[in-house]
């Protein structure tokens, strides 16, 4: 059996970087609201500061988030990303309930094993096994938030729920980055 054959697609090998996507349920947008965004700053913080990832860019957009990273150990017995994404989704949860009960039933499943989802199965991880593929993923997530369809700001440096400072303008909003420039 091929060794990607035994994994999800999602599979992430610890030690190596990866270019990761994660989509909200049915592309919702539920992350244009920054309380949702800092959610998930603060779980980058949380397990970077625990030694579990290395984060070395990112961007929020409306519905999904970029990111990337490397897993550096599992966190008890999950893993490091699904300790993520399942932090982030009860912390959305507990937010909508007290403050847009209505629109938690829009992420509502009929599963045994939760009542809600948030992010959509398999987030995407893209290996970056040179630097040339490692810059092109970051220029791209960065300059996500000012592409066509979204539009968000004029100029991708005003765009805050991003790394894009740091590797342009040497300004360290994030203080869980990590410089990826030295990884390859």
């Amino acid at each position: 059996m091929d060794y990607q054959e035994k994994h999800r697609k999602s599979f992430i090998r610890i030690g190596e970087v990866y270019f990761w996507t994660a989509t909200i349920n049915n592309w919702m947008k539920l992350l244009m609201d920054d309380r949702y965004k800092d959610i998930i700053i603060n779980s980058f913080r949380y397990l970077s500061n625990a030694g579990k990832i290395d984060v070395f860019a990112f961007v929020i957009m409306p519905n999904h988030i970029h990111a990337i990273w490397r897993i550096n150990d599992m966190n008890g017995k999950e893993t490091a990303q699904g300790s993520f994404l399942k932090y982030t989704a009860h912390e959305f949860r507990k937010l909508l309930l007290r403050e847009n009960p209505a629109l938690l039933r829009l992420y509502a499943v009929d599963a045994s094993n939760k009542l809600h989802e948030f992010w959509q199965r398999d987030p995407l991880p893209i290996h970056l096994y040179s630097p040339e593929v490692a810059y092109q993923k970051l220029d791209y997530l960065h300059q996500n938030p000012t592409a066509k369809h979204w539009q968000l700001v004029d100029d991708y440096i005003n765009y805050t729920y991003s790394s894009v400072r740091f590797y342009e303008l040497g300004i360290k909003d994030y203080d869980f980055l990590k410089d990826l420039r030295g990884e390859f």
